[in-house]
């Protein structure tokens, strides 16, 4: 029989995890191609989720071979998201009730994302969350973004917990792979696209956050 370790900290990711600024990004990368007489297909959004935004945009110019630099693109990037954040920013179901609910359990709460600090911070006080985490991980904070392990070994470390007393919540196979591999017991949390992604090393794939399932995990 396999003993797993008491859950002793957790650690979110942001995009289409807390937030449905995932399904904004696809919006915004749409928009981005169609102005340019392409298209956003499945694939190339399976190659840049989860990724970094420097390093989904160069992904997005290679894909389609477009002539744009990854700082123009940024910068329209930007100009096009502000609008949508305040007509159509929400949190994820289920994401405020398990803040609230792993806060009473008393367990050390962070965020460990590949957007930046700026937008990560913006996004998150919009929807109330910025104060009930301990702190934010962001693309600034790790050399190498998911799928590598560092942002969440990164997490770990300065949560003062073994990544395997650790719970992370992702959403994308980038995000879980970087996760499985810090060593993290991992949920994943498949929203819309991401339904058909792999996540092999997931110990549980909810419906939302506000599966019944999770807390089973945080009590062993």
């Amino acid at each position: 029989m396999t003993v797993f370790a008491p859950i002793q900290a957790a650690v979110f990711d942001l995009d289409g995890l807390l937030v449905n600024t995932e399904e904004l990004y696809q919006h915004v990368g749409s928009e981005l191609l169609r102005r340019r007489g392409k298209t956003f297909g499945t694939d190339l959004l399976d190659a840049m989720m989860g990724r970094p935004p420097a390093v989904s945009l160069a992904i997005m110019i290679e894909w389609h071979g477009l002539p744009d630099t990854v700082e123009t693109l940024a910068a329209e990037t930007g100009a096009i998201f502000a609008g949508l954040l305040d007509e159509r920013l929400e949190p994820m179901p289920g994401a405020m009730d398990l803040v609230d609910a792993l806060a009473g359990r008393g367990l050390p709460r962070a965020v460990a994302t590949s957007s930046g600090p700026a937008f990560a911070h913006d996004v998150l006080g919009r929807v109330g969350l910025l104060d009930r985490f301990a702190f934010v991980l962001t693309s600034a904070d790790v050399v190498n973004g998911k799928p590598d392990p560092e942002i969440y070994l990164a997490a770990a470390a300065r949560l003062g917990v073994d990544p395997a007393a650790m719970i992370v919540f992702e959403d994308s196979h980038n995000g879980c792979r970087a996760a499985v591999a810090a060593g993290a017991v991992v949920v994943a949390v498949p929203g819309g696209h991401s339904r058909r992604h792999d996540f092999t090393g997931a110990r549980l794939i909810a419906d939302s956050l506000a599966d019944p399932r999770i807390a089973g995990l945080l009590t062993g």
